[in-house]
């Protein structure tokens, strides 16, 4: 196939990029290298079946071209940050780079998009694990809104358009080439004083977390699936870990000892504005198709860790 990867030179979609391109797809990646890292796919670089366009998702003349001859888009460009930002930046890099996405395939008559979404699209759930028909689906942050916003595009084509569609809510996702998130934090702060450790909230916040592994076998095996019309899956663990043992678990990797923990709590127990402080997803969905993941949530935190001191080491 001819697949256009958004966003695949950044973390999750550099290793789907890997993915494909070693089971023998034709790849286009798009990043404007914001996020993304051009080292993430620079092996592929003299590979003719692979291409890479450094280039905005929501430069509509663009997208126009790329999309023009492609089977499948996988879309996961976006800014990542789910704390408070620039609402403008949320709103450009998430919801309208998805609304261009779609006007794009709609005028090149491309039928499949896999969309990334995320478990922030159910707010403060009150079911645990929390399935996919959950509702009403109430975001607390600017992120979780867009990516809901973006969900609702892709159903709204689909259903206009006839587009096949996933869209995958991702737990929290962790491993190499990461560059936010909670391990991330933790090892650059202890990487710069190893006598303490800030956590943001109380510590309690407990959380289904992936490792990236995990994450690019349900993308593809969701892909493999895609039907007539709209699939929804949530992608996660099936257990959650709390942030007190993720603080732990960095500072037992990184062989520190005597390490204070101090908790920074100004915001009622999360660790800022948006913040969700429970959040597990019930994955029954996605493991009735043949996925399931390898790692539980504590595995995939170690593992993570792992990967990356030695990563942020290198470019700190």
């Amino acid at each position: 196939m001819r697949i256009l990867v958004t966003g695949g030179a950044g973390f999750i979609g550099s290793h789907l990029v890997d993915t494909l391109m070693s089971r023998g797809d034709e790849v286009i990646v798009i990043d404007n290298l914001t996020r993304g890292e051009i080292e993430n796919v620079s092996k592929w670089m003299k590979n003719p079946r692979f291409k890479f366009v450094e280039g905005d998702v929501t430069d509509i003349d663009l997208m126009l071209s790329i999309v023009r001859d492609c089977d499948t888009i996988f879309h996961l460009a976006a800014n990542p940050e789910v704390r408070v930002g620039d609402p403008s930046d949320h709103f450009r890099n998430n919801l309208y780079a998805t609304y261009i996405v779609l006007e794009a395939m709609r005028v090149n008559n491309v039928k499949k998009i896999v969309f990334t979404s995320s478990s922030t699209v159910y707010g403060e759930a009150k079911i645990l694990p929390t399935p996919e028909d959950y509702s009403p689906l109430v975001p607390i942050s600017i992120y979780g809104a867009c990516k809901l916003g973006s969900e609702s595009l892709i159903i709204g084509y689909s259903k206009t358009y006839g587009f096949n569609s996933v869209i995958l809510r991702l737990a929290n996702i962790v491993g190499s080439r990461s560059r936010h998130g909670v391990i991330v934090d933790f090892i650059k702060k202890l990487l710069k004083d190893s006598s303490r450790l800030e956590v943001l909230g109380d510590g309690e916040q407990m959380k289904s977390y992936l490792h990236v592994t995990d994450c690019i076998e349900a993308i593809v095996r969701s892909s493999e699936n895609i039907g007539e019309d709209i699939q929804v899956y949530n992608v996660g663990s099936e257990d959650a870990i709390n942030v007190k043992n993720i603080a732990k678990i960095v500072i037992e990797e990184l062989n520190l000892d005597d390490v204070k923990i101090e908790y920074k709590d100004e915001f009622g127990g999360r660790g800022w504005v948006g913040d969700v402080r429970k959040m597990l997803l019930d994955i029954s969905r996605i493991k009735s198709v043949g996925w399931r993941p390898r790692y539980n949530s504590s595995e995939a935190v170690k593992l993570a860790v792992r990967e990356l001191r030695e990563e942020i080491r290198n470019v700190s």
